[in-house]
């Protein structure tokens, strides 16, 4: 049974250092077996969203796996149609309806834009109503950054962004340790970017270490402090994703791997029209 290191969040809650994540696996079953097998092998922290249109799949897993409620931790988000407050206030109830729980461990902005200062409020106040335990944001920029959290009044446990030894974020890393908020990376291997896979730094690492060149990101990832969640539907993968804890790498392939940074990733939530386009992707109501 693996044994995952947490975190200590800004508001004292521990945060599995590793979780599953569930970012396009289809509510067709698949996302209910998927989770199963990462409860299995000793996952205790799962990632969903609103928008992932699968946290009814989620909360039956949960619900199916017979591991007590509070040894599990679980993150959803807000969509951002759902920013104004009253909407969020009743969006907040809804994932808690459809995972069947109590409460979440940790409740996302998802995309910085709109009415999120509304939003932030009803996430602080449903905080306060014990159905969130730690409240937090994604996908924010350094601009983004400074433009929104200035004005709440609960600083944000998690800032949930692109990461993996391609793009470093170094900037937004320096912002948020001033407040000792913990990054989460999505894309934490870069969604299986061949060109990073054959880095020659990593691949020599994996051979020395025994391991594949996805648990070397991995472990320099964890190593670094930043939360991540590599994303599988197949058993052997989930399995081997979390097989890191067993090695260290050393200060001087810490600084090998940093030299990779391109300091860009896939997604920049600061272009223009992105905006517009995520307010317009889809309708998170559609089958309500």
């Amino acid at each position: 049974m693996m044994n995952i290191p947490k975190f200590k969040l800004n508001d004292g809650n521990e945060i599995p250092s590793m979780g599953f994540g569930v970012f396009q696996i289809p509510a067709d079953g698949s996302t209910y077996r998927a989770v199963t097998d990462a409860l299995k092998l000793g996952y205790r922290h799962i990632d969903t969203a609103t928008a992932y249109f699968n946290e009814q799949e989620v909360g039956q897993a949960i619900k199916d796996s017979g591991i007590p409620r509070d040894q599990i931790w679980v993150t959803s988000k807000l969509w951002l149609q759902d920013y104004a407050y009253a909407d969020a206030e009743k969006a907040i109830d809804a994932s808690l309806t459809k995972l069947g729980l109590d409460y979440v461990d940790l409740y996302l902005i998802h995309q910085p834009y709109g009415k999120v200062n509304e939003a932030w409020q009803a996430m602080e106040e449903a905080q306060q109503a014990g159905k969130i335990r730690s409240i937090g944001v994604s996908n924010m920029t350094p601009k983004l950054w400074k433009k929104w959290v200035p004005n709440f009044k609960v600083t944000p446990a998690v800032n949930q962004v692109e990461f993996n030894p391609y793009y470093q974020q170094r900037a937004l890393r320096d912002i948020l340790a001033d407040s000792h908020v913990a990054l989460e990376a999505w894309a934490p291997l870069g969604q299986g970017n061949q060109d990073l896979f054959a880095e020659p730094i990593l691949n020599a690492l994996a051979k020395k270490y025994n391991k594949n060149v996805g648990q070397i990101i991995l472990r320099y990832e964890h190593q670094l402090g930043v939360i991540i969640f590599p994303k599988s539907v197949h058993e052997a993968r989930i399995k081997s994703n979390a097989e890191i804890f067993d090695f260290m790498l050393t200060i001087d392939e810490m600084d090998a791997i940093a030299k990779l940074d391109k300091g860009r990733g896939m997604h920049d939530p600061d272009a223009p029209g992105v905006e517009e386009m995520l307010l317009n992707a889809f309708d998170v109501h559609a089958n309500d």
